[in-house]
């Protein structure tokens, strides 16, 4: 005889229960998104207000990445900023699929439209033209807007007889783009070659990462080539270079410390003596400019 045979069952539902845990879940403090950051160098989670405007780690000092925006605010003189090309914005010239999709994502995500700022400021009161390339915009990747806009800051450079300070960072040519991006390293390189024949400064400060068809062009072309602590700075990823040796690498390789080192790199500046650096050899050029004139 099954006793136990009846399908339906009464559920009686703890009532009171269930609203002493409600009332302890809203008594819970909610965390916003944001307030904490994790530092890749030492692995130390740091709270977001500890971090001053030099994006600093409180820990070990590792630079962390900026945006162009953040970079204008440590470097130039305070309201000197004027952006050049502001609207210019990419298109899809070998209509790869879904890119327009990466762009957007990618302009939504940085909050502006490519992945360098280009303009003109004062920097201790010396006049300059600046590049800021950005990694958060497609890792700083160079399609024809990019090389477009450093190009046009280069002749705007030219024209004007004034120096050029490009800060760099990005992981290559962008493949989305194919032989077009290839082609924007020999045209900003052409520019600059026009600039250098004018007897023109250019300084190339390298930051992490500065990597791929940008180190193989105009980041290596620099009168000045400065780099911030421990930049990697490199042509082909260090995977790929072991792979094809089948040698193991040197400790350090394609750091900034590294690079000055083997002659690639002239000086490696603290982010916070950058600016002064920076005013420092743009009043020297000044001086040396007026000299010869």
């Amino acid at each position: 005889m099954n006793l136990f045979g009846k399908k339906n069952y009464i559920s009686i539902e703890n009532r009171e229960r269930t609203k002493k845990v409600d009332k302890r879940k809203k008594a819970e403090p909610s965390i916003p998104d944001g307030m904490w950051i994790k530092c890749n160098t030492c692995k130390a989670i740091i709270y977001k207000k500890e971090v001053t405007e030099y994006k600093l780690c409180p820990n070990c000092d590792a630079h962390f990445r900026m945006n162009p925006a953040e970079r204008i605010a440590i470097t130039c003189d305070e309201g000197s900023f004027e952006e050049f090309d502001q609207n210019m914005h990419p298109k899809n010239p070998m209509n790869y699929p879904e890119y327009d999709q990466v762009i957007k994502k990618a302009q939504d995500k940085s909050g502006i439209k490519e992945a360098v700022v280009t303009g003109r400021c004062t920097i201790h009161g010396q006049k300059t033209v600046l590049a800021i390339m950005d990694s958060h915009f497609m890792m700083g990747s160079m399609g024809s807007v990019v090389g477009e806009k450093i190009t046009r800051a280069v002749e705007y450079a030219t024209k004007h007889r004034l120096p050029i300070i490009i800060f760099t960072t990005s992981g290559g040519a962008r493949m989305q783009e194919g032989i077009i991006s290839l082609m924007q390293m020999a045209k900003v390189s052409e520019a600059l070659g026009r600039h250098d024949a004018a007897g023109l400064l250019y300084v190339t400060v390298l930051t992490d990462p500065t990597t791929g068809g940008v180190t193989a062009s105009f980041a290596m072309l620099g009168d000045i080539i400065l780099s911030e602590p421990k930049a990697l700075i490199g042509f082909a990823g260090q995977r790929v270079i072991k792979g094809t040796i089948h040698q193991d690498l040197p400790e350090g390789f394609q750091r900034a410390e590294f690079q000055l080192k083997h002659g690639f790199v002239d000086r490696i500046v603290h982010r916070e003596k950058l600016r002064n650096e920076l005013g420092k050899i743009l009043r020297l050029h000044s001086q040396t400019g007026r000299e010869e004139a």
